[in-house]
């Protein structure tokens, strides 16, 4: 019985030893991560929210040449309609029956 309580002690005593390095060794850990994640988020973040930008200036760019190569052709006093396409073209006659009410006094 006496060496069961020895070997019982022992095991909690190392369990205890091992959990607090397991414990600081996770907050160290979690605090490089953090830091590391900073400093990224420091030089890498701004790196990459600038070539965006230049993605969406480049695509602004385009259609703003785009509508300007069309206004270099046509003559001053000339007039040019652009007709958007007509969407209904088609009309379903198969809704329903057409029915005509009246106000009732």
């Amino acid at each position: 019985m006496g060496t069961n309580l020895k070997n019982l002690l022992f095991r909690f005593y190392f369990m205890q030893e091992a959990g607090i390095m397991n414990f600081i060794r996770t907050i160290l850990i979690i605090l490089a991560i953090y830091y590391a994640l900073k400093i990224i988020g420091r030089y890498v973040f701004p790196i990459f929210m600038k070539k965006m930008m230049q993605n969406v200036e480049k695509k602004f760019n385009e259609q703003q040449g785009r509508t300007t190569t069309q206004k270099q052709h046509v003559k001053e006093g000339e007039t040019i309609i652009d007709k958007a396409p007509n969407t209904n073209a088609k009309s379903n006659n198969d809704v329903g029956e057409y029915v005509d009410y009246e106000d009732v006094e």
